[in-house]
């Protein structure tokens, strides 16, 4: 199966991430840092254009081995945030991960992301159910799969990785 490097959806595109777009995620992530912060434990300090060099190297990777595929969400060539299938939840399964740029939200971007990539999955990957993980006081990023339909399947506990995260791990689910 093939999963395409490039989704156009009108007003931006998802675009596979690769090691030469490693200063434009640095500039997303150093312009968003406040806002990623408190939710993301990969931004629990500010990242060096090495950092993402090799954080791009090992993604690109990922998608040649079929673990997972990410994308650059680029409004024009500006990079406004990133999003992903990743195979970890199993079996028939995968997650979709997903992050903007301040400034880009409340624009229906992401939502209109996940829908992409949920017909990916379905299509090019044969999953039968998609799911994505969130901090329960994450509630910018629980609207997302609550507007798409998913069902809150449980909330786990967890250990905290960072600094807003309760520990309290919210798994929503659609099922094919």
């Amino acid at each position: 199966m093939s999963v395409p490097e490039t989704i156009d959806l009108g007003d931006f595109t998802l675009r596979r991430w690769t090691a030469d777009r490693a200063e434009a995620l640095h500039e997303a992530v150093r312009d968003s840092f406040p806002s990623l912060h408190p939710w993301m434990p990969w931004a629990a300090a500010p990242a060096t254009i090495a950092d993402q060099v090799e954080y791009l190297t090992a993604v690109e990777k990922s998608w040649e081995a079929g673990e997972a595929h990410n994308y650059a969400i680029l409004d024009g060539e500006r990079v406004i945030g990133s999003i992903g299938l990743m195979n970890r939840v199993g079996p028939g399964a995968t997650e979709i991960g997903y992050w903007l740029r301040t400034g880009a939200t409340g624009r229906g971007v992401v939502t209109r992301a996940v829908t992409a990539l949920i017909a990916v999955a379905r299509a090019d990957l044969a999953v039968a159910r998609v799911e994505i993980h969130c901090d329960e006081l994450n509630l910018r990023s629980a609207a997302v799969p609550q507007r798409l339909g998913f069902t809150l399947a449980r909330t786990d506990t967890v250990t905290p990785e960072a600094p807003s995260e309760t520990g309290r791990l919210q798994i929503w689910t659609l099922e094919s």
